[in-house]
C-alpha cells in the first residue's frame, strides 16, 4: 500500500509531542524545514496494514504570520499536502484551541479533531459531547488521552478510514458580515478568473489572507503576478479604511472576532458543565506553592539540588565503570601495538581522547532524564513564570528565560537551541541581550569538563558545588545583560505573557525518547567532532618531533637513571626522566609552543601551558577539554602507567583545589563554541557581534578568574 503522510497540528502544551511520540516511539527522525531553523520532526507507524508517516508540526495558536513556526506549518500544509490533518486540542480549553482548527477547516485540509486530556476536563466537570461536536465541525472527533496511549487505537483507525475516502479539499466558508462578505466574493472573482496563485493556495483563503494584511502571501502574490496583486492589496485597502472610518476596526479583527463567534456557537452546542463546588483545580492549588513570591524560588533551587543530587548519585557508578573500562582498553591497545606514532595515536589520540568524553554519558544521560522530567510535567514554564519579576530587573524579557534554560540554565541545555530560542522576543534589543548571554549557561557539553574538576577536588560536596555554579551562571548572565541593555542595547522592555500548561505526570515511554534523543546527540558529538578535533590536536601535540640531538641527550638520561642499582630511587629516576622527556617533546610541538607562550599572562590564572591547550581545543567544543587534557597526560606514556585522567590530575602536586576552581570559572564564561558562533552569526547578520562574543566573554572570564585566583592566594595561601 502507498504510504501515507498525516501531520500533527496543535497548540503549545496540546500533548501533540506526546501523542507524536506514541505513535511513532523510536521510530522518529529530527531536522529542520528547508531555509529555517525551526525543527522538523518525522516517524513513522504501522496501522492495519497501512504505512503512516507522522510529521510533528510546530507548535502554534493560528496559522497567521506573526512567527516562523506558524508560517512554517502553513507552508507544509498547503505545499506538502498532507493526505491527512491530526488536529490535538485541549479538551479543558477547547474554545482558545478552536481556533487552530477553524483556520484549518478555512483552509479545507481533511482534519481530524483529536480530543486530547478528556480526563482532565472530565475532573473540572466539562462534559463533551463528541458526537454533536463531529456533527457540528463536519470532521471525525477522537477523545483520548495521549500520555497514557487511550484513544490512539481509535485515532488510527480514524485516519486510515478518511484516508481511504480521498476526501477532497473543502474549506469551510464563514460569513464575516456585510462589510466583508461582499468584498471576498469580489475577491474571490478576480482570484479564479486570473488563476491567481490557485495552483498553492485555495481562492477562499488567499483572498482572506490580503485582508489579514500577510506578508509573505502578499509577496508570493506580487512575484506571481504584479498587476492582480495590486489590485486585491488596493480593494484589502479600501474595506480597511471603510471599517476604521465607521467600527474604529480593522478587517483582521473582525475576522478574528467572528471566528470566535463561530466557535462559541459550537462549544455552546456540545459543551456543557457539571455544577462544583470546588473550581480551585489541582494544578493551581500546586501553584499556589510553586509560583508563591517566596515559597516558589526556594522550591525552585531545592528542585535544582534533587536534579543534581541524582545526577550524581545514579551516574557515580556507571561513570566510574566506563573510567576503567577506557583505562583497561587503553592499555590492552597499548600492549597490543609496538612502540611509535600509530600506538601514540590510537591511545592517546582515540582511546583517551574520546573515552575521556564518552566516559562522562551515564552523568548526560541521568541530566537529561531529569530535565526531560521537568520539562515534560509542566514545571519548567512555571520557571519561566517566576523568573520574569527578576529578568525584568535586568532589562529582559520573560520568555528569555526559556533561552537561558535551553542553553544550560538548568545544565544539559545547548546554547545553539538556546540562541536560537531568542526568536520568540519581539524586542530586538531584549533579544541581542538574550543570545549574547545565554552562552554563558552552563550546557550539556561544560558539565562533564565541571563534574570533573569538582569531582576530584570536592568530593564531598558535588551537587552542592554543581549548583552553586549554576545560580553562578545564571547571575553572571544577568549582571551581562543588564551591563548590555544600558549601554550598547539600550531600549524599553516589552510586555511578558505565558501560558501555565496544567501539571501532567511524565509517560515513561516520553522520558526515554527524550533521554535518549539528547544523549544520543551528545554520542554522535563524540563521534564525529571530538573525534576530528582530538586527532588534529594529537597531531599539533606530537609535530614537529624533538631534533635527533635533544632526543639522544634525554635518551641518555633515561639510561643512567635505568643503571642505577635496583630500588625505589631507581624508579623515581627512571619515571622523571621519562616525564622530562614527554613534557619536552610536547612544547617543542606547535601545541606546546602555543600553549607556552599563553602561560606567560594565563599563570596569573593560575592555568599553565598543558592546560592552555586544551582550552584552544574547547573553542571548537567544550567537551575537548577533557579529550585534550587526557591526550596531553598520556602522550608517551607506558602500559604501566595508563590511568584515568582523574586520578593522573588527583595525584599530580600541582594541581590544587584553588587552580581547579579558577579554571572551572575561566571554562564556564570563556569564548562559546564554534557551532554557537555560527548561530550566533547566523541571527545577528554580523560577524562583529561574533567577535564582540568570542573577545568580551574570554576577556570577562580570564579577569574573573585572576581575580578568584590571585584572592584565594592571598587570604588562603593557595
Amino acid at each position: 500500500m502507498t504510504p501515507v503522510v498525516v501531520a500533527l497540528a496543535g497548540n503549545p502544551n496540546a500533548g501533540k509531542t506526546t501523542l507524536f511520540n506514541a505513535l511513532t516511539g523510536a521510530r522518529q527522525h529530527v531536522g529542520n524545514y528547508p531555509g529555517v531553523t525551526v525543527e522538523k520532526k518525522e516517524g513513522v507507524c504501522r496501522h492495519q496494514g497501512q504505512s503512516i508517516t507522522v510529521v510533528d508540526l510546530p507548535g502554534t495558536y493560528s496559522l497567521t504570520a506573526y512567527s516562523v513556526e506558524e508560517v512554517v506549518a502553513r507552508e507544509f500544509l498547503l505545499r506538502d499536502q498532507p493526505d491527512a490533518i491530526v488536529n490535538i486540542v485541549d479538551a479543558a480549553n477547547l474554545e482558545r484551541n478552536l481556533y487552530l482548527t477553524c483556520q484549518l477547516l478555512e483552509m479545507g485540509v481533511p482534519v481530524i479533531l483529536a480530543l486530547n486530556m478528556v480526563d482532565v476536563a472530565e475532573d473540572r466537570g466539562i462534559v463533551i459531547d463528541h458526537a454533536r461536536l463531529a456533527e457540528l465541525l463536519r470532521l471525525p472527533v477522537v477523545p483520548l488521552v495521549a500520555r497514557h496511549g487511550r484513544g490512539t487505537k481509535e485515532l488510527l483507525d480514524a485516519i486510515v478510514a478518511l484516508v481511504a475516502e480521498k476526501r477532497p479539499w473543502q474549506p469551510l466558508r464563514l460569513s464575516y458580515g456585510e462589510d466583508l462578505d461582499g468584498i471576498l466574493l469580489e475577491m474571490e472573482a478576480l482570484i479564479q478568473e486570473r488563476g491567481f496563485l490557485t495552483d498553492t493556495y485555495p481562492i477562499r483563503w488567499t483572498a482572506l489572507k490580503y485582508l489579514e494584511n500577510d506578508e509573505p502571501v502578499m509577496d508570493a502574490g506580487r512575484r506571481h503576478d504584479p498587476a492582480t496583486a495590486q489590485e486585491l492589496e488596493t480593494l484589502a485597502r479600501r474595506v480597511s479604511d471603510h471599517l476604521r472610518q465607521t467600527l474604529e476596526t480593522d478587517a483582521e479583527a473582525i475576522i478574528a472576532d467572528h471566528r470566535y463567534g463561530f466557535i462559541k456557537s459550537v462549544v455552546r452546542q456540545a459543551v456543557s458543565r457539571r455544577p462544583r463546588i470546588d473550581r480551585l483545580y489541582a494544578s493551581d492549588r500546586i501553584d499556589r506553592v510553586l509560583t508563591h513570591r517566596v515559597v516558589g524560588p526556594l522550591c525552585m533551587v531545592a528542585v535544582l539540588y534533587g536534579l543534581y543530587l541524582f545526577t550524581f548519585t545514579v551516574s557515580e557508578a556507571p561513570v566510574a565503570w566506563l573510567a576503567d573500562f577506557f583505562s583497561w582498553l587503553g592499555g590492552t591497545v597499548a600492549a597490543l601495538l609496538p612502540p611509535g606514532p600509530l600506538r601514540s595515536l590510537v591511545v592517546s589520540g582515540v582511546i583517551d581522547g574520546v573515552g575521556g568524553v564518552l566516559g562522562f554519558v551515564p552523568l548526560i544521560l541521568c541530566m537529561f532524564f531529569g530535565l526531560a522530567f521537568l520539562e515534560d510535567s509542566g514545571y519548567l514554564a512555571r520557571v519561566a513564570f517566576m523568573m520574569d519579576r527578576i529578568f525584568r530587573l535586568f532589562g529582559l524579557h520573560g520568555s528569555s528565560v526559556m533561552a537561558y534554560i535551553m542553553s544550560g540554565g538548568i545544565a544539559g541545555g545547548c546554547a545553539v537551541p538556546g540562541v536560537l530560542a531568542t526568536r520568540t522576543l519581539r524586542s530586538p534589543k531584549e533579544r541581542m541581550a538574550t543570545l549574547l548571554t545565554a552562552p554563558f549557561m552552563n550546557c550539556g557539553a561544560k558539565v562533564p569538563v565541571l563534574a570533573l574538576f569538582v569531582g576530584i577536588f570536592f568530593p564531598a560536596q558535588q551537587a552542592q558545588i554543581l549548583l552553586l555554579l549554576t545560580l553562578l551562571a545564571w547571575l553572571v548572565a544577568l549582571v551581562v545583560a543588564k551591563v548590555l541593555r544600558l549601554t550598547v542595547l539600550r531600549g524599553a522592555p516589552t510586555p511578558f505573557v505565558m501560558e501555565l500548561p496544567p501539571y501532567r505526570l511524565p509517560t515513561v515511554k516520553g522520558l526515554l525518547i527524550h533521554t535518549w534523543e539528547r544523549t544520543w546527540q551528545y554520542i554522535r558529538k563524540a563521534g564525529t567532532i571530538i573525534l576530528g578535533f582530538s586527532i588534529l590536536m594529537w597531531a599539533m601535540m606530537t609535530y614537529p618531533q624533538l631534533p635527533a640531538e635533544q632526543l639522544a641527550q634525554l635518551a641518555a638520561q633515561e639510561q643512567a637513571a635505568a643503571a642505577l642499582p635496583a630500588g625505589p630511587e631507581r624508579a623515581a629516576a627512571v619515571a622523571d626522566a621519562a616525564a622530562a622527556r614527554n613534557e619536552a617533546a610536547l612544547r617543542y610541538s606547535i601545541a606546546g609552543r602555543i600553549g607556552t607562550g599563553l602561560e606567560q599572562v594565563s599563570q596569573w590564572a593560575g592555568i599553565d601551558w598543558r592546560t592552555n591547550v586544551a582550552l584552544l581545543g574547547g573553542v571548537a567544543a567544550k567537551e575537548i577539554i577533557i579529550s585534550t587534557l587526557g591526550t596531553v597526560y598520556s602522550l608517551g606514556a607506558e602500559v604501566d602507567d595508563h590511568t584515568a585522567l582523574d586520578e593522573v590530575l588527583a595525584a599530580d602536586p600541582a594541581w590544587t583545589p584553588l587552580r581547579a576552581l579558577a579554571l572551572v570559572l575561566f571554562i564556564m564564561f570563556y569564548s562559546p563554541c564554534v557551532a554557537t558562533l555560527v548561530c550566533i552569526r547566523k541571527e545577528t547578520g554580523s560577524w562583529g557581534w561574533v567577535l564582540f562574543s568570542m573577545t568580551c566573554n574570554t576577556l570577562f572570564a580570564f579577569g574573573f578568574a585572576v581575580t578568584v585566583y590571585q584572592a584565594g592566594r592571598l587570604f588562603f595561601a593557595g
